[in-house]
Parts: structure tokens; C-alpha cells; sequence
């Protein structure tokens, strides 16, 4: 009869883990929402983690921290909730658990018998723009993908979708950049076009080389109160026709088309300017109430130093790119302690994508 040592051993063998790291839209968001076009890269400095064990029942095991449920106070739960939400991680691996099984009935992949434990952890700093719930359900569906053994039978392109399907499943809005560069790790260049879209169901997606970028910066609020308190009219003024809106989300897309050309060219000059632009178009189209003052605050405290600074999401964070070198990051490094500001060397996760995929895309 084995012993304890060896049961855990055994379980340990068995267990499927996945790792799925933050992501920075470096160029081009939020165009790619809007049949635009972006350059994302998979940030190395955060993940999250999910760990599969096979089970004689299917169990979601709750996070003991991000889903926490029991409190020291009332206090202690008012507070956990004004800064953190209602949400953890539990009902992003159902939902997921939920979307891959409707798509392998809908393409009659058939699944094999037999249940599993999911747990999960992450470090990536919440209220961040840094894409913590996409990574959770990203690396739980590179579990599931391979538990099951249908890895060859879910196309890399749509590995996206499923994603994005189970977030909108519990009324998170999003769209597929995030998703993308998580599933396919390393630095990407997205092509969002309408025809695209209609035709296949998704972007074009092209990886590219991570070396090909500059030594970049992470700024973020280590307590983030303030993500902007007006709800944006973007939206609703793009599917109105505002020819504004129209006209600047196409420029931010052209930002993405252009910064691609640069980066193989290696022009960080130019690279400055296309940075700046893209924040500053987003600036006057979303408006300042609806980006919140710390998420502003953050650019200008790059800028002050006469660092390149831009959203690395929808706020919360920002990249950074100091074109004149370790000066200027000794500047920003200052600057940024002086306003409470977090700042890491930006490090790049390289590609996750298997010989077999990278076999089926263009340029990898």
C-alpha cells in the first residue's frame, strides 16, 4: 500500500498547472474594440496561476484571500469590499468551465470521463488595467485544454473568443486584445479590421519579436482609489456615427499600423511621439472625469521627466519609455516616489505558442 508520501507524489505527477501573464496594450487601444488594430505585449513581472488536480468530484476550490468570505469586523468587510469588489476568481473558472464545454458540444469535440479540483492564485495588482481576470481564465483554460487532451482541436485564433465568451458570460465588457496577447504570449501585432471580424470570427494576429522593443517602464498606484467616475459616451457616440469619435479611433488604430514599422526598424524616437499621441487622442475623446485624476497624474509625472507615457489598459497603469536612458529613469524613478507612484523595469514573457501552432500563423 502506497504511503502518504507517496500519494502526494502521485497527485503532484497528475496535476495540470498553466501560467498566464499580465498584459500592456502598447499601441493602438482601445481602437481594437472598434475594428482597429494594437500591438500588445505579455507582461513577465505578474500572473496569475491555476492548478488542475483530478477529483473524484468537479470542485472550484475558493482563493483563500481574493475570495475571502470570512472577516475579522464589519469594518474589516466594508473595507475589503470598497477596495477590492465583491468579485474573486471562483466565478471566473465556472464560467470558463462552462463556455469550453459549450463549444466542444457546438464542434462535437468529444470530452473524456472524469472531474477535477481547480484552484488558482496571482499576484497581479488589482484596479490596474494590467488584464488579473482574462490571465485567471486564460491559464484555467490551458488546464482544461490539456486535462481533456483537445489542445489540437481548439484553434490558437479562437482560444481568444472562448476567453472573452466567458467574462461577457458574467457581464464583464472587454474585447479580444487582452486575450489575445495571453493566449499567445510575447509581443503581437492585432488586426481588428471589420472584414476580419465578419470573415472569420476574429483578428488577424501576427508575433512578433519581443527584442525588437525598448527597455520600458511600469507605473502604477499601489492603492488605486480613483479609475474615473463618469461612465464614458464613447461607445454609444461611435455606433451614432460621431465623426469625431470615427475620426480619432482610426487615427489610434493608424498609431498601432505605424508603431509596428518603427519597432522592426528599431526608431525609438518616433516611438516617443506615437506613444504621446495615443494617450492624448484617448484623453480627448474619453474626456478627463471618465480617466480619473491619479490615472492622469501618472502620465504627467512620465511626461515631467520627458518620458514617452500612455494607458497600458483602460487606466490604472502606465507604460513608460525613457528615450535618453538611465538619467531620465533616475529622474522618473524620483519623481514617481515623490507623487506614491510604484515603478518596475517592464520584462517581457516570451511566446507560449507549441511548434504545431506557430506552424499555422503568419511570420512566427
Amino acid at each position: 500500500m502506497p504511503s502518504a508520501t507517496e500519494e502526494k507524489e502521485k497527485e503532484k505527477e497528475m496535476a495540470i498547472e498553466h501560467k498566464a501573464h499580465a498584459r500592456v496594450g502598447f499601441l493602438g487601444n482601445p481602437s481594437d474594440v472598434y475594428f482597429g488594430r494594437a500591438i500588445s505585449f505579455s507582461l513577465a513581472n505578474f500572473w496569475a496561476s491555476v492548478v488542475l488536480r483530478p477529483s473524484d468530484e468537479l470542485v472550484i476550490q475558493p482563493h483563500p484571500k481574493h475570495d475571502l468570505v470570512s472577516f475579522d469586523s464589519i469594518h474589516h468587510l466594508v473595507h475589503r469590499l470598497d477596495s477590492e469588489g465583491y468579485y474573486g476568481g471562483v466565478r471566473l473558472l465556472m464560467a470558463i468551465c462552462k463556455m469550453f464545454y459549450k463549444h466542444c458540444q457546438e464542434k462535437n469535440i468529444e470530452l473524456k470521463r472524469g472531474n477535477f479540483t481547480l484552484s488558482y492564485d496571482t499576484n497581479i495588482p488589482r484596479q490596474t488595467g494590467l488584464s488579473g481576470s482574462s490571465a485567471i481564465v486564460c491559464a484555467a483554460l490551458n488546464c482544461l485544454l490539456d486535462f481533456y487532451n483537445v489542445r489540437h482541436q481548439v484553434k490558437v485564433e479562437i482560444r481568444p473568443n472562448l476567453i472573452l465568451s466567458a467574462e461577457k458570460e458574467l457581464g464583464i465588457i472587454a474585447g479580444l486584445q487582452d486575450r489575445v496577447v495571453q493566449v499567445y504570449g510575447g509581443l503581437v501585432f492585432m488586426d481588428f479590421s471589420r472584414e476580419n471580424m465578419d470573415k472569420l470570427g476574429h483578428g488577424i494576429y501576427k508575433p512578433m519579436d519581443v527584442n525588437l522593443l525598448p527597455p520600458l517602464f511600469l507605473i502604477y498606484a499601489e492603492n488605486p482609489s480613483d479609475s474615473g467616475k463618469v461612465h464614458s459616451t464613447v461607445r454609444q457616440r461611435w455606433l451614432d456615427g460621431d465623426k469625431f469619435i470615427i475620426s480619432s479611433m482610426n487615427e489610434v488604430a493608424e498609431l498601432a499600423e505605424k508603431g509596428k514599422n518603427i519597432l522592426l526598424e528599431k526608431n525609438y524616437k518616433e516611438l516617443v511621439n506615437l506613444m504621446n499621441r495615443n494617450f492624448d487622442l484617448r484623453r480627448q475623446m474619453f474626456g478627463d472625469d471618465a480617466l480619473g485624476d491619479l490615472n492622469i497624474k501618472m502620465v504627467e509625472v512620465a511626461r515631467s521627466v520627458g518620458a514617452a507615457a500612455k494607458f497600458t489598459g483602460s487606466g490604472g497603469a502606465v507604460v513608460a519609455f525613457c528615450p535618453d536612458g538611465p538619467t531620465q529613469v533616475g529622474l522618473l524613478e524620483s519623481e514617481c516616489k515623490k507623487a506614491g507612484f510604484a515603478l518596475q523595469k517592464i520584462l517581457i514573457a516570451p511566446s507560449l505558442l507549441g511548434e504545431d501552432e506557430c506552424k499555422s500563423l503568419v511570420n512566427c
